[in-house]
């Protein structure tokens, strides 16, 4: 009897930890570390204030949603327009958003802290379940000609910089601009990713040009990010996303590619109506300054919009199709590579079926489930693999200064 029985008391543990259930995807999501690298509520707010502490329907990203949803750290997306930039007012309005983001963390502290170092997630975690919020600018506009604004935006927290939006600008070339007068980077804007690199602000290729990714790549002396962008294949000639060549190129440079959740990335026709409205809308500020010279009546931008709107209805889509991105860059680049950047609150509410706001993270978790990858890899696409590229870029930018970490 000694000799059956205690080969089964031995298998007991083994049998139970074999039995345990797998945690439904609501309970992986809060225990897994989930990044989202771009999130426009800051703009939002100015345009028309919310109290993101708590349930705000017609918002995609509060408080509430994100505590539903698992969310660990958010980008706070600090977006400038050309036309801002044009008009001289982009740093302002840049500084109003991170105020405005600062704002919102002081008023409800026991929600929402502030991140501007990788490694004080753990430290700020334990002090409370919150949501962090970083800093990502969208548009190098707000620097100016002036490379010592850099130092500015960093002392407020900023930790990655897209270098251009939708057109060019005195830094790099845009993807949707019909102006490239750089071909890739600018002198100054070799000078910018140099100087982001001494600091340790990562550098964000999403909405530039072939041309400037390559120019980045060759100059960066650290890993560099794409925020908010997906993948060319699924999309032809739609230049926003990215290349395989490129996305390539970015993940044996150490970088991540962090896949966004709008339709108009998703979707090839969607993503040919996206090309089409930024050069429509080029062609009519072109129109409107023309006239505005001969001192005759404008359109405004708002009756222009509203038109193109109706006469472009918004195509549906599926989760389905953001994890078919996922699951193609994952092949393509590999499972240590592979990010999420929603741009919830940023495409007027173009997103597919099952992601329409940052509390559906759990059924991303269960898509990708389904098709098969494991927890570990699911851990590492939902921020594990950005946290480790803004710890890389952390301590590059430490060693650049000569500081020790």
């Amino acid at each position: 009897m000694r000799r059956t029985a205690l080969p089964v008391l031995l298998l007991l543990p083994t049998l139970a930890f074999a039995a345990q259930p797998r945690p439904t995807p609501a309970e992986f999501a809060n225990d897994a570390v989930i990044v989202d690298t771009h999130i426009d509520a800051p703009s939002e707010l100015l345009k028309s204030w919310r109290d993101l502490c708590n349930e705000t329907p017609d918002r995609e990203f509060d408080a509430e949603k994100a505590h539903r949803g698992g969310l660990d750290v958010a980008f706070m997306s600090i977006y400038t327009s050309p036309e801002e930039d044009t008009a001289g007012t982009a740093r302002q309005k840049a500084h109003m958003e991170i105020d405005a983001v600062e704002a919102m963390t002081a008023r409800c502290s026991s929600e929402f802290a502030k991140i501007t170092e990788p490694g004080d997630y753990l430290r700020l975690q334990e002090q409370g379940h919150r949501v962090l919020l970083a800093l990502g600018m969208e548009n190098g506009a707000p620097i100016g000609d002036d490379l010592s604004q850099l130092q500015v935006f960093h002392d407020r927290g900023v930790r990655y910089i897209t270098l251009a939006h939708s057109h060019s600008n005195r830094i790099a070339d845009g993807s949707y601009s019909l102006d490239r007068p750089w071909h890739g980077l600018s002198p100054f804007g070799e000078k910018v990713v140099a100087e982001m690199n001494r600091l340790g602000i990562m550098v964000d290729v999403s909405h530039l040009s072939d041309e400037s990714v390559e120019d980045v790549l060759r100059v960066t002396k650290t890993p560099v990010i794409a925020s908010h962008s997906g993948l060319r294949h699924f999309t032809p000639d739609f230049e926003r996303n990215l290349s395989d060549a490129l996305a390539k190129k970015i993940a044996k440079a150490g970088g991540v590619v962090q896949i966004t959740f709008g339709s108009g990335f998703i979707d090839a026709r969607a993503a040919a109506d996206t090309t089409a409205y930024f050069r429509e809308l080029a062609k009519f500020q072109h129109a409107q300054n023309e006239a505005k010279a001969r001192g005759e009546a404008v359109q405004s931008f708002e009756d222009w919009d509203a038109a193109w709107d109706k006469s472009h209805p918004k195509y549906a889509t599926k989760l389905s199709q953001v994890v078919d991105q996922i699951d193609y860059a994952i092949k393509l680049i590999g499972e240590d590579h592979v990010g999420i950047g929603s741009d919830f609150d940023g495409v007027s509410g173009a997103l597919p079926e099952g992601l329409r706001s940052i509390a559906d993270y759990p059924n991303l978790i269960q898509a990708l489930r389904d098709r098969g990858y494991s927890d570990a890899t699911i851990r590492k696409v939902l921020g594990g693999n950005l946290m480790r590229v803004w710890k890389d870029v952390d301590m590059a930018g430490a060693k650049l200064r000569g500081e020790m970490r």
